[in-house]
């Protein structure tokens, strides 16, 4: 009897044990789009990976998924349904699902992604947690690349009147009615298509921040860059985690996973992006693209006519039950600070 007590007892205590390191070695499995050169993945989910294993003290791993699970606008659902733990994408990627996060891709935020960003997430806590337009998945952070500028193989531009009838690719979201009321035509395609739409005459130009020049390898493809004084827009990206797979972490593991996300992430993923822009831009002008900015009579007549963009987002704010005059002045105070 006592044998069988004890083989019971050992064989209780190795389950508990199998269970406890089962639970030690969590992988959280990250679905990717992008080539693992691009800094999206070498310099913001590939170090937060590191930066989740140590927060969890080794409990918590995460592991980049080797091929693609789908189309970048198929990313949320990904994550929603359950098909990886955790991916990233554009929210401008599936028209008409967000509203809010359109904020961070007004014109004229700022010359940095890290100050940008630190205060889209902060703007994202305070004021648009409520509306819950994440509904569905755990929102680990959000963030935005560098101010966007202009590039074309057609025309320098001087002029606002000068972009009229250029087909621009374009990535959704709010830059897409900018790129109408500015006469462009605007060709919708995810980031990795660029050179294809480029190189094969679909576009004559496109809207990006100066890292992604070089890095999609369109150098060549152009040879105008017009420079947009803080930007003529950013682009906003998420970064989440399935609702239950997050659930089945301890609070500890929770509290951990979340205090190198949010902000930090913000952080880190903003200041990546302002690194591989400088790098960028040294690339542009050694690729021999003729590069100017536009002058203050361009810039005061850009301005006057993109001012529909913060009233169309304030009415979508009103609809969600948000108070985005609040939220976007909160904002920008916080882009002002934080550029110091």
């Amino acid at each position: 009897m006592r044998k069988y007590v004890a083989a019971l007892l050992g064989a209780a205590v190795g389950a508990a044990m199998t269970a406890s390191a089962a639970h030690a070695e969590t992988t959280l499995r990250v679905a990717n789009w992008l080539p693992p050169t691009h800094p999206i993945m070498k310099d913001m989910v590939v170090p937060w990976g590191k930066m989740v294993e140590e927060a969890t003290k080794g409990k918590v791993k995460v592991e980049v998924l080797p091929a693609p699970l789908g189309a970048p606008p198929a990313h949320f659902d990904i994550a929603k349904d359950g098909i990886a733990d955790v991916t990233y994408s554009v929210h401008g990627y599936t028209p008409g699902r967000f509203a809010l996060t359109d904020v961070a891709e007004l014109p004229f935020l700022g010359n940095s992604a890290e100050a940008i960003s630190i205060a889209y997430w902060r703007t994202t806590e305070k004021y648009f947690a409520k509306a819950d337009e994440h509904k569905g998945v755990k929102l680990l952070s959000v963030f935005v690349h560098g101010p966007g500028h202009i590039f074309n193989a057609k025309r320098p531009i001087k002029a606002v009147g000068d972009l009229k009838d250029l087909k621009i690719r374009v990535g959704g979201g709010i830059i897409n009615d900018i790129s109408k009321e500015l006469g462009i035509v605007p060709i919708h395609a995810p980031s990795p298509k660029s050179y294809e739409i480029l190189t094969n005459g679909v576009a004559d130009g496109i809207m990006f921040p100066s890292e992604s020049v070089p890095f999609f390898k369109i150098d060549k493809a152009l040879k105008y860059m017009t420079e947009v004084p803080d930007g003529l827009y950013n682009t906003s990206f998420f970064l989440v985690m399935n609702q239950a797979k997050f659930e089945s972490l301890s609070k500890d593991e929770q509290a951990a996973l979340m205090s190198v996300s949010g902000e930090a992430f913000a952080r880190l993923a903003g200041k990546a992006w302002d690194a591989a822009d400088a790098a960028g831009m040294t690339a542009i002008k050694a690729a021999g693209i003729e590069v100017s900015k536009l002058d203050d009579a361009a810039m005061a007549e850009l301005k006057k006519r993109l001012a529909f963009a913060e009233a169309k987002w304030l009415d979508k704010a009103k609809e969600r039950g948000v108070d985005g005059l609040a939220a976007l002045s909160y904002m920008r105070a916080e882009i002002a600070k934080l550029s110091k």
